[in-house]
């Protein structure tokens, strides 16, 4: 069975954006050489992208020579909309909550203004933490599809990663499930795929187009299966 989980440190990390080598424009006839520009190939990825098909700029470490990427995906964005929402909301909690405290607690000890100081900086790093945490969660957790195999990596606490594979002839099964009014509107939800061997099957949580992305893994594996490779 080719199934593989490796734990590594966060310097190991997956290029992910390499940049795709420039092309120059040919020159026309009767055109002055100046005239040629060196242009960079648009590909459409972007380090926001959460969903792109046959990505030309992505690389990640463990990859192939004869290996091509066939779905690079993350979560949907919108994913993050709650988490920002919860970190603005909490934004003005001291705004409001330290001078309704102040009126209707009465210490016997007057507090120090430089105590209170000192606990509306911490909140409001502990907001911008919890605000960068789970943006960079998001952002390095990652599914990859090749020609080849499915590729899941998670980063666990940000100081470590997982990465978990499986070849495209394992698979026995693909579905996918969405549910309720924000999966319905902005199309992402989770694929589910069972492989052959006693660990746990995947599944790709919250991804933009699920059912394009089944239908892209069952004619893959069938593809790779058809061709004698089971």
């Amino acid at each position: 069975m080719s199934y593989d989980i490796q734990f590594c440190i966060l310097e190991d990390m997956p290029v992910l954006f390499e940049a795709p080598p420039t092309k120059k424009q040919p020159s026309r006839k009767g055109n002055s050489s100046a005239q040629t520009e060196s242009t960079t190939v648009k590909t459409g990825t972007t380090a926001l992208t959460a969903y792109f098909m046959h990505p030309k700029d992505i690389r990640f470490e463990t990859q192939d020579a004869d290996e091509d990427v066939i779905l690079f995906m993350r979560q949907h964005i919108i994913v993050l909309i709650p988490k920002l929402i919860f970190g603005i909301c909490i934004f003005f909690v001291p705004l409001f909550l330290f001078p309704i405290l102040a009126q209707f607690l009465l210490s016997p000890i007057e507090i120090p203004g430089g105590y209170i100081v000192i606990g509306t900086v911490f909140w409001y790093v502990a907001i911008f933490g919890f605000i960068l945490t789970s943006f960079l969660q998001w952002f390095f957790n990652i599914f990859i599809v090749t020609n080849k195999r499915i590729i899941d990596i998670d980063f666990l606490y940000l100081l470590y990663k997982k990465f978990s594979e499986a070849q495209i002839v394992r698979i026995q099964d693909i579905s996918f499930r969405t549910g309720g009014i924000m999966a319905t509107m902005f199309n992402y939800g989770d694929v589910l795929i069972q492989t052959a061997g006693e660990l746990p099957n995947f599944v790709f949580e919250k991804i933009p187009r699920p059912a394009e992305v089944v239908n892209t893994i069952s004619d893959l594996a069938e593809k790779v299966k058809g061709k004698g490779n089971v």
